[in-house]
């Protein structure tokens, strides 16, 4: 590469040239995207990260570099001398479109093959076969503007973080393993046979310690591991914004963040965001929007007709009331005409698979709705029931009728798919802190309760008092910021009273051998002196996906997994060899590859 680039150095990338460049001397370096070659003329595209510039070759070139660009072929890479000119032809879809360079020195440093796919932006290519080939579909211009801006989002992060007294702390990637929810991602030990470390769910324990000792205001750009499922906003390593604050509560923690948010907007969109952020507290979201990270662009809101129906004659309705339910409904207005009988028959479909038990509907086209359980109405009862929701003439009307536990969160996801259908989700950014999460929650199966949140979590002060006597009426001083319905982040203020952390121990029915073995070490350490303080982590993979408007996290992540969490490219997970086995004391028993 040395001798190939001997004499030349790159002075500019190709797509910051511009018409105050004209008549400049410039070296620029790239990939081969296009190359024409008109005869006595020839003109070759290169592409670069930061866009495309034409060089041009005519019989004014020296005849070797001007057979080597008619030479040229899709991918190679080259280095490029000349002075920059008006372009005869322009071209007004690129920034560079009104300049060419005219070349004077060409360098072939590679070439390439035929990729298995064309390197275009716009590209309908498999994305197995993209992914597979990671490396050349990181060289579209999409994937780079959105790594890139993944890179914008980080730097601004660390700047505002260090401008407010923050210290960058990196805590271990091997530790105790402590699930948090999700299953660990395990390291045997080679010393310790039989032994093992966790890759970190969150850098929470650590973060912790850290305001133990001393460092009042951290943050760590954390790489975070979980072993759990995956989906469209879920991959099983990812980063988090982490950050933990001694001397603070709730309303300290929520106006650093709002700023951090409001810095990142304004250095990489450009936007101005109005503080503070809008707030809502966990039951208002789910009564009203069923999620407990809602998006608030539209409305569509959840209405309780339980009072109306909890003595009609359709059975349905009223089993429901009658075994602690409820009878919920959302009024998607205009949306007869897209909603046909057909189409709501697979919005049935779609609520039995996530829980529910059907879908009741009122069709309003005709001058009377349609509505299959009319027939079991009493006179008046079902205009009752459309004068209560607002509805009319050209509206659905989509019911559920079940346990609340069933019925909001099935509204608040038909609310989504809904909206998306019928196109009327603003296009603008909407935050919403969500507060005043319950403190615990009632295992089904079980009737236990168990925490919704860590059990470091601090309650509100006046809900201590129902620790040992009601736990549906423990709140905790916990966080959430949501974005345009997608959670951002989760936080809260920690526990600081060893005395209290022992009763929310006892609280969770763990016993002492079972808290001195997953958080002796932390439990200690609160002995000697604890400060008051809390934090959260900020996905800086959901937040660039959104200021992308990408559509999954694998269109900002540089090397991502796919559903079964293996990533194609590496073919990784692999079987390793027996000896790597043997000397960590393991054997596979049941290896699935092979079956």
């Amino acid at each position: 590469m040395a001798d190939f680039m001997t004499g030349l150095k790159r002075s500019t990338y190709c797509g910051d040239l511009r018409d105050a460049n004209i008549g400049q001397e410039v070296t620029v370096c790239g990939w081969v995207q296009k190359q024409r070659d008109l005869g006595q003329l020839v003109f070759v595209d290169l592409r670069d990260r930061t866009g495309i510039v034409q060089l041009a070759f005519d019989d004014t070139t020296d005849r070797e570099i001007f057979e080597k660009a008619q030479s040229l072929r899709s991918e190679y890479v080259v280095c490029a001398k000349g002075k920059v000119r008006e372009r005869s032809s322009k071209n007004s879809e690129i920034p560079t479109g009104n300049i060419e360079i005219d070349v004077c020195d060409l360098r072939l440093l590679s070439k390439a093959e035929t990729t298995p796919f064309e390197i275009l932006d716009d590209l309908n290519t498999n994305e197995e076969l993209r992914l597979r080939y990671r490396y050349l579909d990181l060289r579209r211009r999409p994937l780079q503007k959105n790594i890139m801006m993944r890179s914008e989002i980080c730097k601004s992060a660390r700047d505002y973080f260090y401008e407010n007294g923050f210290v960058e702390i990196e805590t271990p990637m091997m530790m105790k393993s402590t699930p948090e929810g999700a299953r660990d991602y395990l390291i045997p030990s080679r010393i310790h046979k039989g032994c093992f470390y966790a890759l970190p769910q969150s850098p929470q324990i650590y973060k912790q310690l850290l305001m133990l000792s001393g460092f009042d205001r951290y943050i760590q750009l954390a790489r975070c591991f979980r072993d759990e499922d995956l989906r469209a906003d879920r991959q099983p390593e990812f980063t988090q914004i982490d950050m933990e604050l001694s001397f603070v509560d709730v309303e300290d923690i929520l106006e650093i963040n709002e700023g951090l948010m409001k810095r990142i907007f304004k250095d990489v969109l450009g936007k101005d965001l109005v503080t503070p952020f809008e707030r809502m507290s966990y039951k208002e979201a789910m009564e009203r929007f069923g999620s407990d990270k809602p998006d608030i662009r539209f409305g569509m809101e959840i209405q309780n007709i339980s009072d109306m129906v909890a003595n009609c004659g359709f059975g349905v309705f009223t089993s429901a009331i009658e075994a602690g339910g409820s009878v919920r409904a959302i009024v998607a207005k205009n949306a007869a005409s897209t909603y046909t009988r057909k189409e709501i028959d697979k919005l049935t479909e779609y609520v039995r698979g996530i829980g529910a038990k059907g879908l009741a509907f009122v069709r309003w086209v005709e001058d009377a709705p349609s509505c299959p359980f009319a027939k079991f109405m009493a006179e008046g009862e079902l205009e009752a029931i459309l004068s209560r929701l607002g509805a009319e003439k050209g509206d659905v009307v989509l019911i559920v009728a079940d346990k609340d536990s069933v019925t909001l969160p099935v509204l608040g996801a038909l609310r989504g798919m809904v909206a998306k259908r019928l196109d009327i989700i603003p296009d603008e950014f909407k935050f919403l802190w969500i507060v005043d999460f319950p403190f615990f929650e009632k295992d089904e199966e079980t009737g236990e309760w168990v925490a919704m949140h860590h059990p470091f979590t601090m309650p509100k002060e006046e809900c201590l008092e129902y620790l040992d006597t009601d736990p549906s009426k423990v709140i905790a001083k916990a966080y959430d910021l949501t974005l345009n319905g997608v959670e951002l982040s989760s936080g809260s203020i920690r526990i600081s009273n060893p005395e209290l952390q022992q009763k929310m121990f006892r609280a969770l029915k763990m016993t002492d051998e079972e808290i001195a073995l997953k958080f002796g070490f932390l439990v200690d350490a609160y002995k000697y002196g604890a400060p008051p303080h809390g934090g959260m982590g900020i996905g800086l993979d959901r937040i660039t996906m959104i200021l992308c408007n990408a559509d999954s996290l694998r269109d900002v992540t540089a090397f991502p997994k796919v559903q079964n969490a293996s990533e194609l490219m590496s073919q990784c997970p692999s079987p390793v060899e027996k000896e790597n086995l043997d000397v960590l004391g393991l054997a596979v028993v049941n290896n699935t590859e092979e079956e």
